[in-house]
């Protein structure tokens, strides 16, 4: 690709990025629909590996299934795009292993923020689907870019 195309390129997947890091804020921090704005009374947190996703699985009829979607699928997807933006927007060669590091230091920092703020709950089952969030993005990216670069060569 010419290099002028590739600066467009990263700048819209930098536009794209900042929507992306708006809206994941917003779901995650302010949202009315999942009482983020109402104070909790206290700290909540989970730190026992699988302790939620077994509890999501094992009471899924009762939780119903948006309560289930939105904690078991929602965590994994919402993720995706920041393992599938990081490659676009980063300068420098972006690997599986900085994907899966960054993706889990995002998640972290976030899941840190609703503990300190008291917004939500601290949950490791989530740092753990989040990740594999950012990996399975990573791995879309991956995919396309073989197939274009595949494509590309076939010209």
């Amino acid at each position: 690709m010419k290099k002028s195309t590739n600066k467009w390129i990263r700048f819209f997947s930098w536009v794209l990025f900042l929507f992306y890091l708006a809206f994941i804020s917003y779901f995650l921090f302010f949202s009315e629909r999942y009482g983020r704005t109402e104070g909790n009374a206290g700290y909540r947190y989970n730190l026992v590996l699988f302790q939620e996703i077994k509890r999501f699985v094992t009471y899924r009829e009762a939780i119903g299934l948006e309560g289930f979607i939105v904690n078991i699928i929602g965590n994994v997807l919402a993720f995706a795009p920041f393992g599938f933006c990081l490659p676009l927007i980063s300068i420098r060669r972006t690997n599986f292993f900085r994907v899966l590091v960054w993706s889990f230091l995002f998640s972290l920092t976030i899941e840190t923020i609703q503990l300190v703020y008291q917004i939500g709950i601290f949950d490791v089952d989530d740092l753990l689907m989040n990740t594999i969030g950012g990996v399975i993005g990573y791995v879309v990216y991956r995919i396309g870019k073989l197939w274009l670069d595949h494509k590309k060569k076939r010209r």
